[in-house]
């Protein structure tokens, strides 16, 4: 046991250490990561790895008066991985990824106090000076910590304005500088000294990013890991409980079954996709992460039309296809391992489809650009309801800013043509739009909030994601009338498509094929996965006007007001 020795001194000499330390929670007692993390076949390694537990709960369970030298999480990366990293995965997840904003420093009379991770009491405030001898001049951003909790900790942060974002850590208990040489003009000078610049908190610290860093990155990769991951988070976060379903896991279906508006809910949990959609999803409340509708020909053929179709130029455009054609991609090709239910429209809704104005609905749409413009605009409708924390409008604005700086053209795809619709201006970029924001005395959170109107047209045509695209066919063939002159569907998520009462409510009527071999019976047809689909609030709420303008979506229970 060559490493046992000098775990056996250290442990000695901690008995003797009096110091305090932050209380922690711990939900793995030692057993429970001897039975997970020990190997079963080396008996030294398992007293070793026992000693090391010793060693963390005799730093967290002492309590006297002095700072502790170090925290116990600071030295976590000290301990072997099969010890170090069940602690760390219990205190830390993929949200913690995300900085918290915790003010705005404008001048010395407008000082920002707050409790960072590592320094307790920490304050911020703004010097204007022209060291640079330039027409606005720049500035001297003061950061003043203390009262750390250990003496090897260290609190990391991002700064933002609309015109840059920078970032520094901060290890010693003193007054920090961060210098702006010169502003970019007029523009950055009034905005800084009227809204100040943005202070955002990585909460948890250095030692923590990193570990989110790690606990973020197989969200996106295309592996087992990566799924259970994706599984991980959205049980953790939303409370998802993927029930595994008897096989097969893939339906023979008949389409005859299938009919024109019928509704295909997917869900992806693994690869780049399945990344993109589990975030999707903790934001908005949805349990499914992508859509597709059905349409039959007049010769009986049924096509599928979807937006987010990727073309052989990798291009996510609108597409009609033929069934056959979309369902052996899903079944053979679609490495994300989607997760497929059919949602039969209701006879009633069926009968009032006018399949015609579908159609051309459809074929109007075929081949244009998936709807990017408005895609964030769906989810956010209030001021602060519907960031889930640490999210909030700051940090939206920054990562914009960041994406402006990095992907000019990608930023101005996705948000900046509808943020120039919100302020009726035109070819504003992102820096200019913040400014103008701020000149009409409105916040950028309240920019955000006004609604996407559906006959709005882009630089590309009409912008529609997967679920405007359905829902502008619905509301072309009828569904939400005699009020669809009040309903702007581009507000709508995905979770608000499902909770629709447009659906299917007679388990009687769903195929014969529909859950089959399943003791569990679903409300509609899952036809595809290992796990089954849950989509919370399916089936229950009536179309009224102005539906899903201003409605929360915080979770874990993304509770809604009625008629929001």
């Amino acid at each position: 046991m060559p490493i046992c020795p000098a775990i056996i001194m250290k442990t000695k000499s901690l008995k003797q250490v009096e110091c305090r330390t932050e209380s922690v929670f711990i939900p793995l007692t030692i057993p429970s990561i001897m039975a997970q993390h020990s190997p079963s076949s080396s008996s030294s390694s398992s007293v070793c790895l026992t000693l090391f537990a010793i060693v963390w709960v005799l730093f967290t369970q002492t309590t006297d008066s002095l700072k502790c030298p170090f925290h116990p999480q600071d030295v976590l990366p000290l301990l072997p991985r099969q010890v170090s990293w069940p602690i760390l995965n219990s205190l830390n997840s993929a949200v913690d990824l995300l900085p918290a904003f915790v003010g705005a420093a404008s001048s010395p009379n407008d000082t920002v106090e707050w409790k960072g991770a590592c320094f307790y009491e920490n304050k911020a405030w703004m010097e204007f000076h022209n060291k640079s001898g330039s027409e606005f001049g720049g500035g001297t951003l003061h950061i003043k910590v203390s009262k750390a909790h250990s003496w090897t900790c260290m609190d990391l942060y991002v700064f933002a304005t609309p015109y840059r974002v920078t970032w520094d850590y901060y290890f010693l208990s003193r007054e920090h500088t961060l210098e702006f040489k010169e502003w970019e003009g007029k523009a950055e000078f009034e905005y800084v000294k009227n809204k100040g610049v943005s202070i955002f908190l990585m909460q948890a610290g250095m030692l923590g990013t990193f570990e989110a860093l790690w606990d973020v990155f197989p969200l996106f990769t295309n592996t087992g890991w990566g799924e259970s991951s994706n599984i991980g988070f959205l049980k953790k976060h939303m409370g998802a409980s993927f029930e595994p379903r008897p096989q097969p896991w893939v339906t023979n279906i008949s389409v005859n079954d299938i009919h024109s508006g019928d509704f295909l809910a997917i869900s992806k949990i693994r690869g780049r996709w399945g990344g993109f959609e589990t975030l999707e999803k903790w934001v908005s409340g949805a349990y499914a992460g992508h859509t597709a509708v059905c349409l039959k020909d007049s010769e009986g053929k049924l096509w599928v039309g979807e937006s987010g179709h990727e073309n052989d130029k990798g291009e996510d455009i609108i597409a009609v296809l033929p069934w056959d054609e979309w369902w052996e991609f899903e079944v053979n090709k679609d490495d994300s391992n989607p997760h497929i239910a059919l949602l039969p429209l209701h006879p009633v809704m069926r009968a009032k489809f006018n399949e015609t104005a579908a159609w051309e609905y459809a074929l109007s749409m075929d081949g244009k650009p998936y709807g990017y413009h408005n895609m964030i605009f769906s989810w956010i409708d209030t001021i602060d309801g519907n960031y889930p924390p640490p999210l909030d409008a700051h940090l939206v604005a920054s990562v914009m800013t960041m994406w402006n700086h990095m992907q000019p053209e990608y930023a101005a795809n996705m948000w900046n043509e509808a943020l120039n619709k919100r302020l009726g201006t035109k070819d504003l970029d992102l820096p200019d739009i913040l400014v103008e924001t701020e000149k009409r005395g409105i916040s950028f959170d309240e920019l955000l909030t006004i609604p996407e109107e559906d006959d709005w047209t882009y630089s590309d045509g009409k912008s529609t994601s997967c679920i405007a695209f359905i829902l502008e066919m619905y509301k072309e063939a009828g569904l939400f009338d005699p009020i669809a002159s009040s309903i702007q569907v581009t507000e709508f998520t995905i979770k608000d498509a499902y909770t629709l009462r447009f659906f299917e409510n007679n388990s009687s009527r769903l195929p014969t094929w529909c859950n089959d071999g399943d003791i569990v019976k679903l409300p509609y047809c899952q036809i595809k996965g290992k796990y089954r689909m849950e989509l919370p609030g399916y089936n229950t709420l009536d179309p009224y006007p102005h539906m899903n303008e201003r409605c929360p979506s915080l979770p874990p229970k993304y509770s809604r007001p009625a008629n929001c």
